[in-house]
Order: structure tokens, then C-alpha cells, then sequence
């Protein structure tokens, strides 16, 4: 039962990206994403995250996983191990470990309809947030504008918050996660989770980009993200105080984007 969430978490969000792509899912939550020409740097990107969260996790490709690639995978202890497809050198060896799940998957037409979730005495049906979110799509509401850098990195933060529980808060660069903080009550405290996790792998944090999937409703979580070293705000708008958090933004120098487009991951 666990196991077949996390790995539709992880193909999930896997899915979002083009360029070739590692997710690794613990708990239903992204503890790391990488994308890079080569699937085998990609993984180690994604690993690179949270190492110790890792163990015992899924891990998702959206290219087919070849000889190098399982090689890098191997000493990793993982539940599951998703892919479109392994080569027979892979295959060989991801199996010399008997409790290591391989799953092939061919098709995402699930991806469509509708999500349904039990509730006391009946269900909830919704439709899935599938939106994909265009750089035309954003509005730059601080003084400063974001370089290339900044808004790649911007957009890979986003599309890994959309599947992070709330309250998310993601630090990333432009082909890999840095921090992911998942699931806490207060934005404040994901930010600081996050930042926490970061400075325990060793990842430098001066200059990266930070998605929230809600808005800051006080400008304290975007100062606690400052604080880190973020330069690049990427998150929905629409809160009563929008306009503070934008001066505490400007303030620092760090460019702010909305979305005008919030997850809330429940």
C-alpha cells in the first residue's frame, strides 16, 4: 500500500519534467530531484538532496535506465526502483539484490480524470492539478527582475513544490533540489527545515531560488528564506499582506515572482 503511493508520488512527479530526470520519494514527499543530460549525474543530484532520507525510499526515472545509471543506484538500499524501461546489463545488476523492486511503466493515461480520496462516511472527488506552469505565466512584482539563471531555477523549485505535502517549501538551482521542508504547519518552519537539510548534505545555498506552493501570508517565511541565502522568490500571491512582502523582498534585493497559481498539497 505504501509502497504504490510513493511510487505514483514519485512517477508523478517525474512526469513534469522533459530533460532526463531522477525523483526520490520518501512518505509520499520528494526528499530529492535531479535533471541532467546524463541519467547517472541526475541520480546523483537527486541523491545529493537528502542522502540519509533516501534509504529505503523509490526512485523514478523518466528515461529508460541503463548500465552506468545502475551502477550508481546499486549500493543504495531502495524499495522500488521505476523506470520506462532497463537494459539487460541494468537488470542484471539492480537483481543481485532480491528485495529491490523493479517496475516498468509504459503508460500515464491516469494522469487524467479524477482524484478520489476516502473521507468518513463517503469520498472526494476533485480533478488533478495537471496545470503546467509557462515562464509568460509569471509577474515579476519586485524592483528587481530575475536573470536566466534565477528563472530556471525558479521554475524547477516550482514544479517540485507541486508535489511537496504542505506547507512546501523548496531551495533549488536550475537542475537539482537543495532542501525540500514538507508537511510542517508553519511556512516558517518548512523554510527552516528546508535550509536545515541543505546545510546538513553540505549544499551551499547563497544564490538559489525558493518556491512556496501557498502564498506568505506574513513576510517572516520569505525572511527566514533570505536569510539562507535565497536571492530568487517564486510563489502564488493573493495574501492581504502581498504588498509587505514585496518591500521585505525589496529591501534584501531578491527578485519575486506570482504564480497566481497555489498547490497546497493535502
Amino acid at each position: 500500500y505504501n509502497n504504490i503511493l510513493d511510487l505514483n508520488a514519485a512517477v508523478t512527479c517525474c512526469l513534469e519534467f522533459e530533460k532526463p530526470t531522477v525523483v526520490v520519494v520518501k512518505h509520499m514527499n520528494p526528499c530529492g530531484v535531479g535533471t541532467s543530460d546524463l541519467l547517472a549525474e541526475a541520480y546523483k543530484k537527486a541523491l545529493a538532496t537528502d542522502p540519509t532520507s533516501a534509504f529505503g525510499g523509490i526512485i523514478a526515472f523518466n528515461r529508460a535506465v541503463e548500465a552506468d545509471t545502475a551502477e550508481a543506484i546499486h549500493p543504495l538500499f531502495a524499495e522500488v526502483v521505476t523506470a520506462p524501461g532497463f537494459s539487460e546489463e541494468a537488470l542484471a545488476i539492480l537483481m543481485k539484490k532480491k528485495d529491490r523492486r523493479l517496475i516498468e511503466w509504459r503508460s500515464h493515461e491516469s494522469q487524467n480524470g479524477y482524484e478520489v480520496r476516502s473521507v468518513h462516511g463517503g469520498v472526494l472527488v476533485q480533478e488533478p492539478d495537471l496545470k503546467l506552469l509557462r515562464k509568460e505565466d509569471l509577474r515579476v512584482v519586485t524592483k528587481r527582475t530575475p536573470t536566466e539563471e534565477e528563472l530556471e531555477a525558479m521554475m524547477f523549485a516550482w514544479r517540485v513544490a507541486k508535489h511537496v505535502k504542505s506547507n512546501a517549501i523548496v531551495y533549488a538551482r536550475a537542475d537539482r533540489t537543495l532542501g525540500i521542508g514538507a508537511g510542517q504547519m508553519s511556512r516558517v518552519d518548512s523554510a527552516k527545515l528546508a535550509a536545515v537539510k541543505a546545510k546538513e548534505t553540505g549544499l551551499d545555498l547563497q544564490g538559489c531560488a525558493v518556491a512556496s506552493d501557498a502564498f506568505f501570508p506574513f513576510a517572516d517565511g520569505l525572511l527566514e528564506a533570505v536569510k539562507t541565502g535565497a536571492t530568487a522568490v517564486i510563489q502564488p500571491g493573493g495574501s492581504i499582506r502581498d504588498q509587505e512582502v514585496i518591500q521585505a523582498a525589496d529591501q534584501h534585493k531578491v527578485v519575486m515572482v506570482f504564480t497566481g497559481i497555489r498547490h497546497f498539497k493535502h
